[in-house]
């Protein structure tokens, strides 16, 4: 499973900081130290309302790339800033992300084509989250007809069904699952799937728990990636395992190693 590391965001403090005194070297100590643990790629958020957003984000970007080479997910809710670091990227980005909203996809579908980057697309609209599986692989269905307008394939689209936090929402945990199995069906080949993995343990007791055995859950149903902090070894030990059980990965005895 692609591991998609969430720490390089401004919402952090110590990177807000960071970004405020146009530091690079906690940037590249966090991305160095993410990789370490075993991100597969880095989510680069700048948070929210940055001024300058487009000039942070190249910034953020370019740091990042000098001291790792793994793809970046970027980020952000402002199309120039999203343009300005998909541009900056060496390796294929990740565009994160859309809605099934008409106008927002007009809008990163074009940049996403221009840029060869993939997508990741949020199974929601201008209504908000859908209570159930069937309503999000409509959003899905949606979100793949139309990137298909702009000629980017379902091998560049990675679908979120959107996690909800467990305590207020526990019974979307199960649909979450359901409307993974449903989007495999969707098309061939089939799109891939992400979720945003901490949400599910927002506000609660025994995150790490929570995260892991979801995560498990969610692998067993397809997932293909999640950004979330890879720093927890409880949950990358379970991840690792999961790939060995589900035949994702060859084993071998120092499988937690690798």
């Amino acid at each position: 499973m692609l591991v998609i590391s969430e720490r390089v965001n401004g919402q952090f403090t110590a990177v807000g900081k960071a970004i405020d005194a146009r530091d690079p070297k906690v940037l590249q100590d966090l991305a160095e130290a993410q990789v370490k643990a075993g991100a597969n790629a880095l989510d680069i958020n700048t948070g929210p309302g940055m001024e300058n957003a487009p000039e942070v984000m190249k910034w953020m970007v370019e740091s990042v790339q000098e001291v790792v080479d793994i793809p970046l997910c970027i980020d952000t809710t402002d199309p120039a800033a999203m343009e300005a670091g998909v541009k900056a990227a060496k390796t294929t980005p990740i565009i994160n992300s859309t809605t099934a909203d008409n106008w927002k996809m007009e809008k990163l579908f074009p940049i996403a084509k221009e840029y060869n980057a993939e997508i990741i697309g949020l199974t929601l609209d201008e209504k908000g989250i859908p209570n159930d599986a069937e309503k999000r692989c409509e959003h899905a269905m949606m979100i793949i007809t139309k990137a298909m307008e702009y000629d980017v394939g379902p091998d560049k689209i990675y679908l979120d069904p959107l996690i909800l936090p467990v305590g207020p929402a526990q019974d979307q945990g199960k649909k979450v699952l359901d409307a993974l199995d449903m989007f495999k069906t969707l098309c061939d080949p089939a799109p891939k799937t992400v979720v945003g993995l901490s949400n599910v343990s927002n506000n609660a007791k025994e995150r790490s728990l929570l995260n892991t055995t979801y995560c498990v859950m969610l692998m067993a149903h397809g997932l293909d990636a999640a950004i979330m902090d890879p720093a927890d070894d409880q949950l990358m030990r379970a991840i690792k395992t999961s790939d060995i059980l589900l035949n994702n990965r060859l084993y071998a005895d120092d499988f937690l190693r690798v």
